[in-house]
């Protein structure tokens, strides 16, 4: 999923956020995200060598189709079909290509591994953690998550669901194996997002780790 533009959209607490649910929120909007590439992919992969991409939570295909242009062989997958469907298209539109799956994210196991494993705020709820993406991961292979940090808790921008939905770039280090990586780096990034009509400053909970 992407967060280049934030809503606030009031999603009840007992709500589940399966795919149908996705694909009717994609369905509500003509477009939902503003369909660039996201800022911390850019900043912490540009310098990769191409190879073999999985854009787990691909949403509409922003961060697919840039890793596409840079040469990388993408794999996209999303609980939507609407949002791989415009993703597709503007890889098409560009004359790019990438393979787009749908599936729920919940509990689809990647076929492959990759070279690059990147995730940009997926959820948290469905307690399945974040080592089916390190496994992904192939060897001397990068994995990028990024997500809502809990410190925006306290933050400018109301966050009703942050608690459910948002971590800690430590409690996505913790379902590594540190003896599988040659570094694991937990960060907080901040970055500025306008809501209504305002710049703040929101913080992302990030992590960065390289597979021996």
């Amino acid at each position: 999923m992407h967060d280049h533009q934030h809503r606030t959209d009031q999603i009840p607490d007992d709500t589940e956020l399966d795919p149908a649910w996705w694909e009717e929120r994609y369905r509500a909007h003509d477009q939902l995200w503003s369909g660039r590439v996201n800022a911390s992919l850019v900043e912490l992969a540009s310098h990769l060598t191409p190879g073999t991409a999985l854009d787990a939570g691909a949403g509409e295909g922003g961060d697919a189709v840039w890793l596409a242009e840079r040469g990388w062989t993408v794999t996209a997958v999303d609980a939507s079909r609407t949002a791989l469907d415009r993703g597709a298209a503007e890889a098409a539109r560009r004359g790019l290509a990438a393979t787009w799956v749908e599936a729920d994210l919940r509990t689809w196991d990647p076929p492959a591994r990759y070279d690059l494993v990147t995730s940009h705020y997926l959820h948290a709820e469905s307690g399945r953690g974040w080592g089916w993406l390190a496994d992904a991961v192939a060897p001397g292979g990068t994995l990028l998550v990024v997500g809502h940090d809990l410190s925006d808790l306290d933050g400018p921008v109301p966050r009703p669901h942050l608690a459910r939905l948002g971590y800690t770039p430590e409690q996505i280090a913790a379902d590594l194996d540190p003896a599988q990586w040659t570094s694991i780096d937990p960060r907080v990034l901040a970055r500025t997002i306008d809501h209504e009509g305002t710049a703040v400053t929101v913080r992302d909970a990030v992590l960065v780790a390289h597979r021996r």
